[in-house]
């Protein structure tokens, strides 16, 4: 099958970055695409229209191509729950966590047919695929049961571009470096490099490229420039950063930083806003005094509480709620901020969760992983706008709720108390919908005395789409990138 895939020298270099930009800048030249990476490591998840479970990267690169996401664009999902195990998903069905050495010894086999059947069924359908690889394609010790890099760019025989970070220095040295731990019939392979992150003067690089291109013989297709605020959702946690004030006065948004953080894209839509500033919290002395608090999902509820209420930041959280603040609790955070959580369904101790919200949450074997949409709830204390989302969770939350946040899929969901001050959902999204979001932000302007904004629109993907793929014509040699995809075919 016809295909280029995008690898690089680490983690976090722009490899999800580019190959959205790629599908979007090869279907505006008339390919139908479809993005492709085998093994994804994410904690970030995108449910498709039937409900199943992917890498949001994929999910994203598909929606820049122009086509529904599938399971065969990600036919591996592995879900950190600690530093050891993780949960394996295969074409969307959940199978069981593992540590490394169990993956590799009871699914190799299994992952790599997956493989295989992703790849056939999409050849039915589309021109060539866009590739992401994982990390590093030289990561020795891993390689010889590897899904995810040069064993797929063989499998789909297909040529690779290798990308490399200039922002965080040692570009030359990683170039170099990754090209000679390759075997030979594997540095065959790239076919060329991509700069990414560069800041300054392009002239004063041009003897940089001269001598990558001498030393190695590979060509260098392009310098991309650092691109700020691109809009595009990253794949992982790596990429999470806090965003400063872009006004004088702004709101002040604290997200709690839990050790298995998931989802953070929940939090997107609220860079944004011109007068927000986000800043993520991991311990005590770094909360403050936020204008408000949100706990995000998390893979590891329990063990994620437990290790912040070691550090006393789950008591600080409590005192904060006291006190008056205003907190939004997503999924797992939703979770946390109940009485107790019980680990199954015959647990009968339980964990004490911060309890701010009067409810249980038992967890359970089967995954919630489900599209959903509605409005807000009118005992919510808020305007009943349309809201829609998505649900992937294993607790059950129960309780007296009096006052609901949403009605989804004509059922109450979440809780609201003290007129929305505080707010418990599984819905993630919940911050896309610009209605709500606007209302919300409002109301804490008008508290910090702070003017009020209307709304934005933040739904405009298909615009940032455009921009990436406008940038990355501008400083990528287009035309070669594409005749190696049409050269690719067996």
């Amino acid at each position: 099958m016809k295909g280029v895939m995008i690898q690089g020298t680490a983690s976090n270099v722009g490899k999800s970055w580019i190959a959205t930009g790629l599908c979007r800048l090869l279907v505006c030249h008339g390919l139908a695409i479809a993005p492709f990476k085998s093994q994804n490591m994410s904690n970030n998840s995108y449910i498709t229209r039937n409900e199943e479970e992917i890498g949001r990267a994929q999910g994203i690169q598909a929606e820049a191509a122009f086509v529904e996401a599938t399971v065969d664009m990600n036919p591996i999902l592995l879900k950190p729950t600690s530093d050891q195990r993780s949960e394996v998903i295969i074409h969307g069905v959940s199978q069981a966590a593992w540590t490394g050495s169990e993956y590799r010894t009871h699914w190799y086999e299994q992952g790599k047919q997956a493989i295989k059947q992703s790849v056939q069924r999409l050849e039915q359908d589309y021109d060539a695929l866009v590739i992401e690889g994982a990390g590093s394609p030289v990561e020795v010790n891993l390689n010889d049961r590897e899904l995810v890099n040069m064993s797929v760019a063989d499998l789909i025989d297909v040529p690779v571009i290798l990308v490399a970070d200039i922002d965080r220095g040692g570009v030359f040295a990683s170039i170099v470096g990754t090209l000679e731990l390759l075997s030979e019939k594997h540095r065959k392979r790239v076919k060329g490099l991509i700069i990414n992150k560069f800041r300054g003067e392009r002239a004063l690089f041009e003897s940089g490229i001269e001598w990558i291109e001498n030393y190695t013989g590979v060509p260098v297709l392009g310098v991309l420039p650092h691109l700020e605020d691109h809009g595009i959702e990253g794949e992982d946690s790596l990429t999470v950063q806090s965003t400063s004030a872009k006004r004088e006065k702004s709101l002040d948004i604290a997200v709690i930083h839990w050790p298995y953080l998931s989802n953070e894209t929940d939090i997107s839509p609220l860079t944004q806003e011109q007068d927000v500033s986000i800043r993520y919290v991991r311990s005590v002395d770094q909360l403050g005094k936020p204008d408000a608090l949100i706990l995000p999902g998390t893979r590891s509820t329990i063990e994620d509480y437990l290790a912040c209420e070691e550090k006393g930041l789950t008591e600080a959280i409590r005192v904060y709620a006291e006190r008056g603040g205003v907190i939004v609790g997503i999924c797992g955070g939703y979770q946390i901020l109940s009485d107790v959580m019980y680990r199954h369904e015959a647990d009968r101790e339980g964990v004490q969760g911060i309890g701010i919200f009067p409810l249980s949450t038992t967890f359970v074997k089967n995954k919630q992983t489900i599209r959903v949409s509605g409005h807000i709830h009118e005992a919510s204390g808020y305007s009943p706008v349309p809201m829609s989302g998505y649900e992937i969770h294993l607790g059950r939350t129960a309780g007296s709720i009096k006052y609901p946040f949403l009605q989804l899929n004509d059922e109450p969901e979440g809780i609201s108390l003290d007129q929305g001050r505080l707010i418990g959902t599984y819905l993630h999204d919940c911050f896309h919908n610009d209605g709500w979001r606007t209302e919300w932000l409002n109301r804490l302007r008008r508290k910090s005395g702070l003017s009020e904004q209307v709304m934005i629109d933040t739904s405009d993907r298909d615009e940032r789409y455009e921009r990436l793929a406008k940038h990355l014509e501008t400083y990528l040699n287009t035309e070669k990138i594409i005749k190696m995809i049409e050269e690719s075919a067996p």
